[in-house]
């Protein structure tokens, strides 16, 4: 069973692999450039506890080092970035192939109960490990001091641990992988919260009894580069086995293809409007829809009240002059510029995990009695792919609007909405290439599809955000979607690029639901 899973999942391992270990090196180079001398660091460390930073990323405890820094720009992204990926893993070699019948055609061979399900905790904890010892070696390579990289990679592979316990009990209670990925994310949403709550309510550089109650709060305290204390690492290997114990003894118990949650009744009849391809996405997708918003308006109100601060800081830092913007544009413009490009990161996102939902459609069985009716494939393909459009660029809206009222009260300014409103908005062609992408991608490798789709994302914001900090050739950094966007408060609009853009992402769109159309329906391997 073990390499079954491994036969099935390589390359989404190997993906997510990449992506959280080599944002190391990326990152460590960026601010090490950034961030030359201890006098640049002093000053950076000076002014980096505030609400905001200790709110999204966690207290600075030593942001007066390398280590220090690396662990405040990007520990959090890694640790909620592996949460997610550990859940999606266990569920769906766990409830999803239950759901889809696969775990029940397994079993009525010579197979125990409980292998097929100890095999997947076994290869996703594995893979949680192999992410913190890839961490450890590339932070010690750098070179940090390897025992602040170990306790780094111990960290964070402690913290995927405890999620797959999360996630593994999830699989036992709901009936769904739908349900149970969106329980584990809720878990998840409510942890980061919980320890941002303590972090507001610490003491300098201690954070508050609140964050105790928080699994991320737990890995947060080994505070690597700084105590590089152990002892937090307990109660996360403690917490995963006791949780996957559980999970086992439930199985044990529950009929297959049930869950501890009942299910609750539907409607005994379905109106109009959700009898539209549309209509049934909106319904499917609207806790994911819910928690988008949510972030991007976290996001924004956090990047609105900072960018002040951050103009600040590294204003007069000619590393990052290629990020501002051109020669003579002001550092506040310039960094504003780049957080409107992240409210844009957050909608491409969301467009790819939105558009996914028709492979995922397609690879459980489910499209095909959808298609048994008089609807034509690029109709229903189309319906559900009008949630991505739309809501992109709702997404983009709420979060100018959002971003330009916390920098417009910060500055007593008001006229700051409408100016990141517009800002935000002119990233819609770019955001529905990227969505464009992930089409094509389903209607002509449609089982390749996700992982294309989410290394093709990776790859625009790696080269978007740190591109030209790496001197990465011209012809590159400004010709991903994002890039070719113009850059405002900072530059001048022009047309030309936008009607580029919407060209190429026509195309892209067109392809991919012409060839969905044409080509037989694949289900999953």
């Amino acid at each position: 069973m073990v390499r079954f899973i491994l036969r099935r999942n390589w390359l989404r391992l190997l993906i997510w692999a990449v992506v959280l270990v080599g944002m190391i090196p990326l990152v460590y180079e960026s601010q090490r450039a950034a961030f030359p001398t201890e006098a640049d660091r002093e000053a950076y460390a000076s002014i980096a506890n505030t609400p905001s930073v200790a709110a999204l990323t966690g207290t600075p405890y030593a942001a007066d080092t390398l280590g220090g820094i690396l662990v405040l720009k990007i520990w959090m992204t890694l640790a909620v970035t592996l949460a997610f990926a550990t859940s999606f893993l266990v569920t769906r070699n766990g409830r999803a192939d239950e759901e889809d019948g696969r775990t029940e055609l397994l079993r009525s061979n010579v197979l125990g109960r409980h292998a097929y399900t100890v095999a997947n905790y076994l290869v996703v904890g594995g893979f949680d490990i192999l992410v913190g010892a890839a961490i450890t070696a590339v932070a010690a390579a750098m070179p940090l001091p390897f025992d602040g990289s170990l306790v780094l990679g111990a960290s964070l592979a402690g913290l995927g641990l405890f999620f797959l316990g999360v996630s593994a009990a999830c699989g036992q209670l709901t009936s769904t992988s739908r349900g149970a990925n969106g329980l584990a994310a809720v878990v998840i949403g409510t942890a980061f919260v919980v320890r941002a709550i303590g972090d507001l309510d610490g003491t300098g550089t201690t954070p508050g009894w609140i964050s105790g109650l928080s699994p991320i709060g737990w890995a947060q305290q080994m505070r690597a580069f700084g105590e590089n204390r152990w002892w937090p690492l307990a109660p996360l290997v403690g917490g995963a086995i006791t949780l996957c114990a559980i999970a086992v003894r439930i199985e044990a118990r529950r009929d297959l293809g049930a869950g501890v949650l009942p299910d609750r009744p539907g409607p005994s009849a379905a109106g109009r409007f959700m009898m539209t391809p549309f209509g049934l996405a909106l319904r499917l997708q609207r806790a994911s829809i819910a928690g988008w918003f949510a972030a991007v308006v976290v996001m924004a109100l956090l990047y609105g009240s900072v960018a002040s601060a951050m103009a600040n800081l590294l204003g007069s830092n000619p590393v990052f002059a290629a990020v501002f913007g051109p020669n003579g544009s002001s550092a506040t413009k310039g960094v504003i510029a780049l957080l409107v490009m992240l409210n844009a990161i957050v909608a491409s996102a969301f467009v790819v995990e939105s558009a996914l939902q028709v492979r995922v459609e397609e690879a459980s069985g489910r499209a095909e009695p959808q298609l048994a009716g008089s609807i034509s494939r690029i109709q229903w393909a189309g319906g559900r792919l009008l949630l991505p459009i739309i809501g992109s660029a709702l997404m983009l809206v709420v979060g100018g609007v959002v971003m330009g009222s916390a920098y417009g009260a910060s500055q007593n300014d008001a006229a700051q909405v409408w100016a990141l409103l517009c800002a935000s908005v002119i990233y819609w062609p770019g955001v529905l290439v990227t969505a464009g992408v992930t089409v094509f991608m389903i209607g002509v490798v449609p089982r390749l599809a996700p992982s294309l789709s989410w290394a093709f994302f990776a790859a625009v914001v790696i080269i978007s955000v740190f591109g030209e900090l790496f001197s990465l050739p011209t012809l590159i950094t400004g010709n991903t979607p994002l890039t070719a966007t113009p850059r405002l408060p900072v530059g001048q609009f022009t047309m030309p690029p936008i009607l580029v853009l919407t060209a190429v992402a026509a195309v892209l769109w067109a392809i991919g639901l012409v060839r969905f159309a044409r080509r037989d329906l694949a289900q999953d391997a």
